[in-house]
């Protein structure tokens, strides 16, 4: 495994100066044929709603009358001072979005292996006041809309969900393109489901760091169909990981080695009751990122349209 992030690397792929790592796979060829697998028109999201106060911190400020708000008198607005039927609602939000629970997109950033991120470049990049000065998030400001391909793993191996630590295999892939009548080419999002989601929702149980998820050995399969985006309905790696010496090994040579982006803690049960009932196993996904500058990721709402 340790090899992968030499013979998997796609250091100087895209030249010296990339950002974008596997996203560079997503043409405007391939955005094209992403519309093209619109066929009902019905759209769903694979992202979990952030919950009020477990998830997020929250200071919402509500003010009926806008005359009535504090320092109204002093507003360059004139109607602020005067007007007795408009008011409003404003919030302040503060989220930790990395971690086991929220939908979120990691970019390169995010993981270092020898103090090293993506296409080379230093982890004293990142500084604690302004962030990363490199393949932050916003590398993605124009949107990740590609084919997104659902692989359900829990259904190829007739289960309700996979137990914390079983991991997927290349094999397991293969057995659910096979099922699904789909394959997975050069630009594609592929998204796994384990049937967390599913446990989630019966049970409400959130996972520690065991956990299902990608194992290590998909990497190369994920290589060499050049998956431009790889997203779970956990936080990605089959923990434990069988690795010792390596926390996180999907994480760490996706991230660092390949370029390859991540969304974390998809919710891809309304995805596989809709490709299901639908028989469509591919669709057109949007994941849109806040242009938070200098971040190692964002929350998301992935949207998947069969």
């Amino acid at each position: 495994m340790l090899g992968y992030f030499d013979t998997l690397s796609n250091w100087g792929r895209w030249g010296d100066d990339d950002e974008l790592g596997t996203l560079n796979h997503i043409t405007d060829d391939v955005r094209l044929a992403a519309a093209r697998a619109v066929r009902h028109g019905r759209s769903v999201s694979c992202a979990w709603e952030v919950a009020v106060p477990e998830d997020m911190e929250r200071s919402t400020t509500t003010c009926p009358c806008a005359a009535d708000m504090p320092g109204a008198e002093n507003m360059p607005v004139p109607a602020f001072h005067a007007d007795r039927r408009w008011g409003f609602s404003s919030e302040r939000l503060g989220i930790t979005f990395h971690g086991n629970t929220l939908t979120h997109v990691d970019s390169p950033c995010h993981i270092f292996w020898d103090g090293k991120m993506y296409n080379g470049r230093s982890h004293s990049l990142v500084d604690a006041a302004k962030g990363s000065a490199w393949a932050s998030v916003t590398a993605a400001a124009n949107g990740i809309i590609t084919r997104g391909v659902l692989l359900d793993i829990a259904s190829v191996r007739d289960v309700p969900w996979l137990e914390p630590g079983q991991g997927v295999f290349p094999d397991d892939l293969e057995e659910a393109e096979r099922r699904q009548g789909v394959r997975v080419r050069s630009g594609d999002a592929v998204l796994l489901r384990t049937g967390y989601g599913r446990a989630r929702h019966e049970t409400g149980a959130v996972n520690g760091f065991t956990q299902a998820g990608w194992h290590a050995s998909c990497l190369p399969w994920l290589h060499e169909r050049e998956v431009a985006l790889i997203g779970a309905d956990s936080p990605q790696d089959v923990q434990p990981s069988g690795y010792g010496d390596v926390l996180m090994p999907v994480h760490a040579v996706s991230l660092v080695a390949m370029g390859l982006w991540m969304l974390d803690n998809c919710d891809l049960e309304a995805c596989a009751t809709t490709a299901a009932e639908l028989g469509q196993w591919d669709f057109h996904l949007a994941v849109a990122p806040v242009r938070f500058a200098g971040t190692s990721g964002s929350p998301v709402n992935p949207i998947a349209t069969f």
